[in-house]
């Protein structure tokens, strides 16, 4: 399964040998014919040792107790958790009997063999089940790469079911209004394209995003690149998809950019008022934190009064800890103290929630800067990563937020939250295409774990199928 957080430590992980390659096991395993032998200590030679006796080892001769052997481990059958709760032991093989002596009476000389009692078969015996916490290894080392595999490929599988159901609304949308733009057509002409294009900004794919990949919709078609709809529709697949992946080269598109030393790694959360900013934070602090993380959150928004206690709510229930002190305090001096705390705890994330500022607030605008200051001089390279989280369900009015942000603030990455509640997620394409940054994340539900990396070929296969 692909990792939600990438940027691990190298002390997490144990170290069992169990992938070393042959050829070391081989070198420190004494060749044939050779024995080990124990290098003497520097301030002892060789002719002290020599005359010193060496004990004997007494040997070790097997004591009888008269006991019986221990019996072979019990046999499971096939057990449900539902019915059966016991394990039943097979009988062991009984060993053939000896021959009796065979006894003459005097007075007829006939033989006759002593009869013994006949043999009853041995009771199964039942034995409470075992609850030993060694049944299962926790670091999977009693299953095979199959099934490892196979749970891998599940989870996968699961994460892209619930990432299609998310764009439903957008796929719906747009396959239907592209189907109809096609329907009944055989040639590609200028009515067609202009219907097309019409189609595409009603998705919130925007003007200038449409444009460009009408453009290169006609150089194939004046190349005889594109002859039928079949064609049309993959290079209008092709398209988005190339404008999605062209913008993961800007901004950052993954925390391994920043070496492993630099702790802790900042993230700086920026964004207006009911765009979904704080339950994005508690998300991805429990996505972050499943992993095996450190996180600590700073609530860093003073300007509104119940910021922190929202904040604080997800910090209870996702179990991080939260830096916060009274309203109206400088927002740079809690951003101090969350990172001192960071710093004392060895925390691997940090994560810094902002006021929900109007874009237009230049005052306000100008205390983001001053949060990117202190964070400087704390931490090398902080903030690390700056997220503008963006509400799928606004379009375009997102975009010049976005605009905004991106002057002051200088926004590194985009988390587009509420995709599954709109038919326009176009505006993804729209964000990649114009402002250049990559889409980190995306908010596809209410539940904890609704938070997802964004997968731009997912996404656009998603919207094609």
């Amino acid at each position: 399964m692909a990792l939600f957080w990438k940027r691990k430590k190298e002390d997490r992980y144990i170290t069992l040998g169990l992938n070393e390659p042959a050829a070391k096991l081989a070198e420190d395993k004494p060749k044939t014919g050779e024995r080990a032998t124990l290098e003497l200590p520097a301030n002892q030679t060789a002719t002290e040792n020599a005359g010193a006796a060496q004990p004997a080892s007494p040997a070790l001769e097997p004591v009888p107790t008269g006991a019986e052997p221990t019996p072979p481990p019990a046999r499971e059958t096939n057990l449900s958790d539902a019915s059966q709760r016991e394990v039943v032991e097979s009988q062991r093989p009984v060993a053939p009997e000896k021959p009796q002596p065979v006894a003459r009476k005097p007075e007829d000389g006939r033989a006759t063999e002593k009869k013994s009692a006949p043999s009853q078969p041995t009771p199964a015996r039942t034995i409470a089940p075992s609850r030993s916490p060694f049944t299962t290894s926790i670091l999977g080392l009693d299953r095979s790469m199959e099934d490892l595999q196979a749970e891998e490929a599940a989870l996968e599988q699961a994460f892209a079911n619930r990432f299609r159901r998310a764009i439903s609304a957008t796929r719906e949308s747009l396959s239907e209004k592209i189907d109809t733009v096609f329907q009944g057509r055989k040639v590609i002409d200028a009515e067609l394209l202009d219907e097309l294009e019409e189609a595409l900004i009603a998705a919130d794919i925007g003007v200038e995003t449409t444009l460009s990949i009408l453009d290169a919709l006609r150089r194939g078609i004046s190349r005889r690149e594109i002859s039928d709809i079949e064609a049309l529709k993959a290079a209008i697949k092709n398209q988005l998809l190339s404008i999605l992946q062209e913008s993961e080269r800007e901004g950052i598109a993954s925390e391994t950019s920043v070496p492993e030393h630099v702790t802790p790694y900042v993230i700086m959360v920026v964004g207006v008022n009911g765009v979904g900013k704080t339950t994005t934070i508690g998300k991805l602090a429990q996505r972050i934190k499943a992993e095996g993380n450190d996180v600590l959150i700073c609530a860093a928004d003073t300007f509104r009064a119940a910021a922190s206690d929202q904040l604080a709510i997800w910090a209870e229930r996702t179990g991080v800890p939260l830096i916060q002190q009274k309203q109206g305090t400088d927002p740079a001096a809690v951003l101090f103290d969350a990172l001192k705390a960071a710093k004392a705890r060895n925390s691997d994330v940090l994560i810094v929630d902002t006021a929900g500022r109007l874009h237009n607030k230049s005052n306000l605008m100008s205390e983001l800067e001053k949060m990117k200051r202190v964070a400087g001089r704390e931490v090398e390279g902080a903030p690390h990563e700056t997220l503008l989280v963006l509400d799928a369900v606004t379009g375009q009015n997102g975009l010049e937020q976005a605009r905004q942000f991106l002057k002051v603030a200088g926004v590194t990455g985009i988390v587009l939250t509420k995709l599954d509640g709109t038919a326009k997620g176009g505006i993804a394409v729209a964000i990649a295409k114009e402002l250049r940054l990559p889409i980190r994340y995306a908010g596809i539900g209410e539940r904890v774990d609704d938070l997802v990396v964004f997968d731009s070929e997912l996404y656009v296969n998603g919207l094609f199928e």
